[in-house]
């Protein structure tokens, strides 16, 4: 399997957006990544947006972003609150500064824009952060999905597919 050996971290907190979560979750693991669910709390079950529950294997603090080889932000409402999280934003930071895949879906931007990671940057997201991701810095399309070096973007779920794959082919490389 392709991603045999490879860690991924997939962010939780309330109200995610389930397929935004789960589907790209799945579908590594399907080719052999390891991925944690990491929530403020180790143990605590997240309910999603549409009553799909995550339950988190370790807490943000709990995290050293070195051992792992991309992060995956789902949408929903939890962006607005992992976004407040200094954790979160290191954990992004640290991504970004060693050029491993970020993953982020729908309102994930805005936890990309709270860790100033998107200055100059091509990106997508849900047309409704628009304006945010722009005002950011970022150069925003209205496409399915958008790869600028290591950050994978896209606007929602009916973009999962080719948004899973992307991530999936960069954490390949």
């Amino acid at each position: 399997m392709r991603l045999e050996n490879k860690k991924v971290i997939a962010l939780v907190s309330k109200d995610f957006e389930d397929l935004e979560l789960w589907y790209p979750v799945l579908r590594l693991q399907e080719e052999g990544a390891e991925v944690h669910l990491v929530g403020e709390k180790a143990g605590v079950e997240y309910p999603g947006k549409y009553g799909v529950p995550a339950v988190s294997d370790y807490a943000f603090e709990d995290i050293d972003p070195s051992a792992y080889d991309g992060i995956l932000v789902p949408g929903g409402w939890s962006p607005d609150k992992l976004r407040r999280y200094e954790d979160v934003l290191n954990m992004v930071r640290h991504m970004d500064e060693q050029k491993k895949p970020i993953g982020q879906i729908c309102h994930a931007g805005w936890v990309l824009i709270s860790a100033n990671i998107l200055d100059g940057r091509k990106v997508t997201s849900t047309p409704g952060i628009k304006d945010d991701m722009k005002n950011a810095g970022a150069e925003w399309f209205d496409e399915a999905v958008v790869v600028d070096d290591h950050i994978v973007s896209a606007r929602r779920p009916p973009d999962l597919p080719p948004y899973a794959k992307a991530f999936a082919d960069l954490l390949a490389e």
